[in-house]
């Protein structure tokens, strides 16, 4: 029996990044070998093992065979005959086909080093095009390692072209699509990820929707860089740098794909594509089986993204509508969710990155002076169901008219001492 580290941890050593688990593989050994040795199943047809002690993964040596459509579609050959060089043969990038022995010795029989050096993600055998899986695979890498120069090889990138246009994606089940898509949007570059999918085909079959967005133009004045697919990557790239969460990601990705639908005799404006995206919204989300908060705050930001840029201009009460529908009182959180979704919108057009975007204070600001408003008064006055819920409504209200009242007048004291300065 031998054991060999593999994969991930072999390959981000070499890169110098940090390595946060380690995955092994076992030459020479048996099912039987392995559990008299104390290793646990991790599934009754799948030869993968748990450590008895760190519970890390290891698997016999395998080779696999195409037997059917999408990514389970295989069967395997696990036996003590079976190589390590066989093993590294069946994996995706050549730069996650390298192993390393207990004393640090490199196998490295496909050039992982090689392309570790060039900055190329390039598969490893002519097997690659079997999995459709592996499509998203090497764009979520594409996403994590472009800040260090990676791109797809060419001949990758034909390969995928050629699974995007099969038909296997739609074998992948949505469960595993959503795990690559979810780790993707929170690598340092989702932007890439979504951009290697399109240019491969692949994005207009499992997100059409948001393929759809790529050559629909918008009004300059509001979006000098023009095309909405390049503006929904430059929001991308916002929520990257911002640090977002994914459910702000995922809203983020889906928030215009209304204007999708404009024919092209109306563009470059796209009247109500807030309200026209949310069905399209509803069925991604179903679709790809987001997780609830990802749901509910995509659904959200696509139908209510405009109201927040235009918050400064909202009457007490719109701005009392909003925050209801919003559910902002009880859910604090997924409305700052909300807000930073709609900012990251905003910072995603071309040369307003760095342009103040008022909007958000201004709107937790309103927020916070609503949710002061206590109901024990209202409890005290024996208000009761429909009539304490309209009480509690009208004192909302008037808060928030006074509320609107400080602001602007605060924004015309602004105004006259910035006049006096400038005469």
């Amino acid at each position: 029996m031998q054991i060999f580290k593999v994969g991930g941890a072999v390959r981000d050593r070499l890169l110098n990044r940090p390595v946060h688990e380690n995955d092994w593989v076992v030459v020479g050994a048996s099912a039987e070998e392995m559990l008299a040795q104390g290793f646990r199943p991790v599934g009754a047809d799948f030869p993968v093992f748990l450590h008895p002690q760190t519970g890390e993964e290891y698997a016999l040596a395998r080779t696999e065979r195409k037997s059917g459509r999408g990514y389970g579609g295989f069967t395997f050959y696990a036996t003590p005959d079976v190589t390590l060089e066989e093993d590294l043969l069946r994996r995706d990038l050549t730069i996650n086909a390298m192993a390393e022995d207990a004393h640090g010795q490199l196998t490295d029989p496909y050039g992982g080093q090689a392309d570790l050096a060039a900055r190329l993600l390039r598969h490893v055998a002519p097997a690659f095009a079997e999995d459709p899986l592996r499509v998203l695979r090497v764009a979520r890498f594409a996403a994590r390692y472009a800040p260090l120069g990676f791109r797809v090889a060419d001949e990758t990138m034909q390969l995928m072209q050629q699974l995007a246009s099969s038909g296997e994606l739609l074998a992948l089940t949505p469960e595993r699509s959503w795990k690559e898509i979810s780790r993707a949007l929170m690598e340092p570059c989702p932007d890439i990820f979504i951009q290697v999918l399109y240019d491969c085909g692949a994005l207009q079959v499992i997100l059409p929707e948001v393929a759809a967005l790529f050559g629909v133009p918008q009004p300059a004045a509001h979006h000098p860089e023009v095309d909405t697919g390049l503006h929904l990557l430059l929001v991308l790239q916002q929520c990257a740098q911002h640090e977002q969460p994914l459910s702000v990601r995922w809203a983020c990705l889906l928030h215009d794909v209304g204007k999708g639908l404009t024919k092209p005799a109306d563009w470059p404006r796209h009247i109500a594509h807030e309200q026209k995206g949310v069905p399209l919204v509803r069925a991604i989300n179903q679709r790809c089986k987001a997780p609830k908060d990802c749901q509910e705050l995509a659904l959200l930001v696509c139908q209510y993204h405009t109201h927040c840029h235009r918050a400064l201009e909202l009457k007490a009460s719109t701005l009392l509508e909003l925050l209801a529908k919003m559910d902002a009182f009880r859910r604090p959180q997924r409305f700052s969710d909300f807000v930073a979704a709609c900012t990251m919108d905003a910072l995603g057009r071309t040369g307003l990155e760095h342009q103040p975007y008022p909007q958000a204070g201004y709107l937790e600001a309103a927020a916070s002076t609503a949710r002061t408003v206590s109901v024990q008064p209202l409890l005290e006055q024996g208000l009761q169901g429909e009539n304490l819920g309209q009480g509690l409504h009208a004192l909302r209200l008037k808060a928030l008219s006074l509320f609107l009242h400080d602001q602007r007048r605060k924004a015309d004291g602004e105004s006259a001492l910035q006049a006096r300065k400038d005469a």
